[in-house]
């Protein structure tokens, strides 16, 4: 099926609700974020700049806060202070939060998938297009459906499937289906590859990397996976300290002197994947060593 098509009928049907390109080169920038809960605070101070088109693997120890920073940067999560900027708006504004157009310009992938069970897949796919478009045609909803269940690697007939059918693997695709409903410039996965077998989730993150490529996405992909940083994301950004406290491709992450940074890429995880050949002869390219 072409998505040509889909793609002409739905900017017909919904061109008044689409805003201005973005064409800067950080479509997410957020300055001085605060967030708390009680007297817990969890980020202090936290800067970062998204590039357009990229991979961003966002890593950290348990309860630093990467999915608390995913909430914010999407408006579920409303900060103590600063700003975060998606496509230019302010999304600490309440205004911007609840602002159809951009809010359609991003998909989420939440861990484990997050499908609503007594749906099928292919309903499941059309939750936000019937949100956001709800002037389409249910016909043209169930075909982008469709097209949307191929296209995150599962076979047609997944989409009359119920979520409690499929395998961790599939309703992680599924859910990734859905993320992909509204053709998103953003796409922000949290843990997408947790749960899965070592195949699963190196066919999950090609799959991944030949969407943004192919899509032209700005991924942000909050993981644990050393696997995943070293397959598909063009940088890292570690959050410690309640902060980013750096910024960068993995060889430049090697040169930081921060223990957490040097346990985690060079403790014995790190360095079993980084003795691995496809991920030495990459990191050899870029002038380092693969030991």
């Amino acid at each position: 099926m072409s998505e040509a098509p889909i793609q002409e009928k739905v900017e017909a049907q919904a061109i008044d609700n689409l805003e201005p390109d973005f064409d800067g080169e950080f479509p997410i920038v957020i300055e001085g974020l605060r967030n708390s809960f009680g007297e817990q605070v969890v980020h202090e101070g936290l800067d970062l700049k998204v590039k357009r088109g990229e991979v961003l693997g966002v890593v950290g120890g348990s309860g630093s806060g990467k999915s608390v920073l995913m909430r914010s940067i999407i408006g579920l999560q409303v900060p103590d202070q600063g700003t975060i900027e998606v496509f230019g708006r302010n999304i600490a504004d309440e205004s911007a939060r609840e602002d159809m157009a951009i809010r359609s310009r991003w998909g989420v992938l939440f861990q484990g998938g997050a499908l609503f069970s007594t749906l099928t897949v292919g309903e499941n796919v059309e939750v936000p297009l019937k949100q956001f478009y709800p002037e389409l045609d249910p016909e043209l909803m169930h075909e982008i459906a469709r097209y949307k269940v191929v296209l995150s690697g599962l076979p047609a007939d997944a989409a009359s499937k119920y979520p409690a059918e499929l395998s961790g693997g599939m309703k992680k695709r599924a859910g990734l289906a859905r993320a992909l409903a509204l053709d998103p410039e953003l796409l922000f996965l949290d843990e997408p590859t947790a749960g899965l077998d070592p195949i699963g989730a190196a066919r999950f993150d090609e799959l991944t990397r030949n969407l943004a490529d192919t899509l032209g996405l700005t991924v942000f992909l909050i993981t644990h996976d050393l696997d995943t940083l070293y397959a598909i994301c063009d940088r890292v950004a570690v959050i410690a300290d309640k902060k980013v406290i750096a910024v960068g491709t993995i060889p430049e992450l090697l040169k930081s002197d921060h223990p957490w940074i040097q346990e985690y890429f060079n403790g014995p995880r790190g360095r079993a994947v980084q003795a691995r050949p496809e991920h030495g002869k990459s990191m050899d390219s870029q002038g380092q060593t693969g030991e």
